[in-house]
């Protein structure tokens, strides 16, 4: 296959793991308050991606995949607020294990990365294009 083309498939690759990235950082941003519904539940659990890497049989490229999507084990937030409804016998409610300025850090490097693979993408289709317009003109 042609090394271009190859380009192509890994840069698409990459894209796609990172599109899936901000998404899974956008849920746990979004949810950074969320606490349970009863008192004494479990709040939101922030959740983790894993990437892998796996090799495409036909360009024999290295490309990038989702291994897993999880929850974060770390422990839950506890503060002390009798009057809200999710709070426990003792007035303790459990908050998301997310911390904002971590999830903003993760943001901005899925966002470098997934800019990176579109100019990748972008630079490889402006390489075929001038390949085919060179054939054109013999």
């Amino acid at each position: 296959m042609d090394p271009l083309t190859t380009a192509l498939k890994v840069a698409g690759s990459g894209l796609h793991a990172e599109s899936s990235r901000l998404r899974v950082v956008s849920e746990n941003i979004a949810n950074a308050n969320s606490t349970g519904d009863t008192p004494g539940a479990d709040p939101y659990a922030r959740k983790t991606i894993a990437f892998q890497s796996t090799v495409d049989r036909a360009t024999q490229a290295a490309l990038v995949g989702i291994k897993d999507i999880d929850t974060d084990k770390a422990a839950f937030v506890q503060k002390f607020d009798p009057s809200h409804p999710a709070a426990d016998p003792d007035g303790y409610v459990k908050l998301p294990n997310v911390n904002p300025i971590v999830e903003m850090a993760d943001m901005r490097e899925a966002n470098r990365s997934y800019q990176a693979n579109l100019q990748v993408l972008k630079q490889a289709r402006e390489l075929i294009s001038m390949t085919i317009d060179l054939m054109r003109t013999r």
